[in-house]
């Protein structure tokens, strides 16, 4: 396992996960001695039905094997080989997101009356189409603020990171998707305001605006269960003086370090990533958690960039239908255009003048403490 890491990190994204999903692989893969012709992802497998035969991989969800090259956007041989024999072949060549593959296959036209000349356009999985559903452009950084915290973003040039994901871009070719699931998203905010507002938002919200921005120096970081990025659990306390404790002096600070801590991480990951944070960065907020403004101005405040939301639900799905449109007129109209019909994104929040002078130092404490602790973990 270990000689294939060292295989697969300088060609394709790298995860956590990632002996367990290559321990699966090379299991399914021993079955039957190889006796199937095709492989297809759950995608390219629904397409194949609609086609009428078997339908091509897209480079998005292809990118989310780790078995492709993310520059070349062709499989890495080496990978491949090291899987099995005639993988290539079994899989296919890979197709941009956005290719026609044909008419839509007689069965559906004879059976459930579909048009003829309905064309089918190459499927790709939800990450792809909520980034399309988002409406994400260069420079923009999505939020989703859930169970789990998601970020995605536009990445021109991704650094090659073993934390996170990073996909090949369904409108872009020449850019990136990536992608930063965080464990304890919403959970964690709830019990620190159960502990602290006996589960009021109100209170909750009134303790967090009190607190001054940076929060006397406190940092604080929660993890209910096992977290992804970073690999830890458990709460863990630092003073300004960046000594670790075990309580801090009052529920305002308590509320408002778990909110700072939360965002300092997406931010540290994010440039990690290769994000270019400047004066041009905007932060789309999703989920459950982006109808709290003040929640919201802590996040505009750490990334030190404006907050706008989207009056947008099932993201993926309102994508996937912009997705095959952008197949059908990708020719004719630029991404813009064509989505130029779906709901524009709203101001909620910008930061106060004086938010870099506070969580740039603040940030380098942070990335320091999260080193510090997985070093010893």
């Amino acid at each position: 396992m270990d000689l294939w890491c060292q295989y697969l990190f300088p060609y394709v994204d790298m995860r956590i996960e990632i002996k367990l999903m290559i321990r699966t692989v090379w299991v399914s893969l021993l079955i039957d001695d190889f006796i199937f012709q095709r492989i297809s992802l759950i995608s390219s497998f629904l397409c194949s039905l609609f086609l009428g035969k078997i339908a091509p991989i897209d480079i998005m969800e292809a990118s989310g094997t780790n078995l492709m090259d993310i520059k070349s956007k062709t499989w890495n041989e080496t990978l491949l080989d090291r899987c099995g024999p005639n993988l290539k072949s079994k899989l296919g060549d890979t197709v941009p997101s956005n290719t026609k593959l044909g008419k839509i296959a007689p069965y559906f036209v004879d059976r459930w009356d579909f048009n003829p000349e309905c064309e089918i356009i190459a499927f790709t999985g939800d990450n792809a189409s909520s980034l399309i559903g988002l409406r994400l452009n260069p420079g923009w950084l999505a939020v989703s603020l859930g169970t789990s915290d998601t970020v995605f973003l536009w990445l021109q040039e991704p650094h090659v990171v073993i934390d996170g994901h990073i996909f090949c871009n369904p409108i872009d070719k020449d850019a990136y998707l990536g992608l930063l699931c965080f464990k304890n998203g919403s959970l964690s905010r709830e019990r620190i305001r159960n502990n602290c507002t006996e589960g009021s938002w109100e209170i909750f919200n009134m303790l967090l605006d009190s607190t001054p921005r940076g929060n006397f120096g406190n940092i604080g970081l929660y993890y209910d269960t096992q977290e992804i990025i970073p690999f830890l659990s458990g709460d863990y306390r630092f003073n300004k003086a960046g000594d670790r404790i075990v309580k801090f002096t009052s529920l305002e600070v308590e509320v408002r370090a778990l909110i700072e801590g939360q965002f300092m991480a997406k931010r540290m990951y994010a440039e990690d990533f290769g994000f270019k944070f400047g004066e041009d960065t905007k932060l789309l907020a999703t989920g459950g958690a982006s109808c709290n403004k003040s929640i919201l101005q802590v996040m505009a405040d750490v990334f030190n960039a404006p907050v706008y939301t989207l009056n947008v639900s099932n993201s993926a799905t309102i994508g996937s239908a912009y997705h095959a449109k952008i197949g059908l007129l990708g020719n004719e109209k630029t991404y813009q255009e064509i989505t130029a019909c779906l709901p524009e994104p709203e101001l909620v929040c910008t930061p106060y003048s004086d938010a870099a002078d506070i969580y740039e130092p603040m940030l380098k404490r942070y990335r320091n403490i999260i080193q510090m602790l997985v070093k010893t973990s």
